[in-house]
């Protein structure tokens, strides 16, 4: 007996505990459906009116569109234009704007190009300044080889006993007291017994020793003969010549047979030329 009066009492727990889970999931239910309808309302309510705003939009641009009707109608009467011209002339305005900005376009693009080519040419410059820094640096460096090349070269008395300048041996010397510019140097090739101007004088071989590197010259100048008799290589040959005496020299460099001889004449940078055609 008491087993049967037990049957009853689990099934009525377990039957209450449904119905409260059941209760539980219908307030649930309750609270979201009601929530869902607020925001529900809320937005109809926003729906109404974005709609009536609408409405006061489409009434205000039907409003817009009706005054610039009319007063495109009270500009065309004013100007005496028909709607067609006025639109024309729109359309003119229009084209008149695209040209512009067209034209605005390609005055950009003109100026990019020319700030590229300036660019362009301000690197050229730079190069060029580059370049012309080396060939300073270089000529810089020719003209202290040139200095120290002088500064090598001999200085000795001539044969009247003045102090000569310096004297060069060969043609690459020569050329270095030319570029130097203290004096004029005529160089001169003497074949025997002739005689040959050189600058303002003439002189002529009488004699040439190769093997004892010795010569004899006759210098004619300023209607006076000079002879200078048994000379040696590179020795300073010296006499006076012009209205204003000034010093001349001769070189001998090379004795080239026994009938031709290579040198050059010295004179001051005062000393007079000879006429031309000589």
């Amino acid at each position: 007996m008491s087993e049967i009066d037990e049957t009853p009492r689990t099934y009525s727990g377990a039957l209450l505990g449904a119905i409260a889970v059941a209760l539980l999931c219908a307030l649930i239910s309750l609270i979201w459906a009601w929530n869902l309808s607020g925001r529900l309302s809320a937005q109809q309510a926003e729906l109404a009116d974005a709609r009536q705003r609408n409405v006061q939009l489409a009434a205000d641009l039907r409003e817009t569109d009706a005054r610039l009707r009319v007063t495109a109608d009270e500009l065309g009467k004013s100007l005496g234009l028909t709607q067609k011209q006025l639109d024309t002339r729109a359309e003119q305005l229009l084209a008149r704007e695209a040209k512009e900005e067209a034209a605005s376009k390609r005055l950009e693009t003109a100026q990019q190009q020319t700030a590229q080519q300036v660019s362009a040419v301000a690197s050229d410059v730079t190069s060029v300044k580059t370049d012309v820094g080396g060939v300073r640096t270089d000529l810089g460096k020719t003209q202290n080889d040139l200095t120290n090349t002088i500064s090598q070269l001999t200085s000795m008395k001539g044969d009247m006993g003045q102090q000569s300048g310096l004297i060069a041996r060969t043609h690459d010397e020569l050329e270095l007291l030319k570029h130097k510019g203290d004096r004029n140097y005529i160089e001169f090739t003497l074949d025997k017994n002739h005689r040959k101007p050189v600058g303002t004088i003439s002189i002529e071989l009488k004699k040439a020793d190769s093997k004892h590197n010795k010569f004899t010259i006759l210098v004619l100048a300023d209607d006076r003969t000079y002879e200078k008799k048994d000379r040696n290589v590179n020795e300073p040959l010296q006499f006076y010549s012009g209205k204003e005496p000034a010093l001349f020299e001769i070189v001998v460099n090379t004795i080239n047979s026994k009938n031709q001889i290579t040198g050059y004449l010295s004179t001051p940078k005062t000393a007079p030329t000879p006429p031309t055609g000589q």
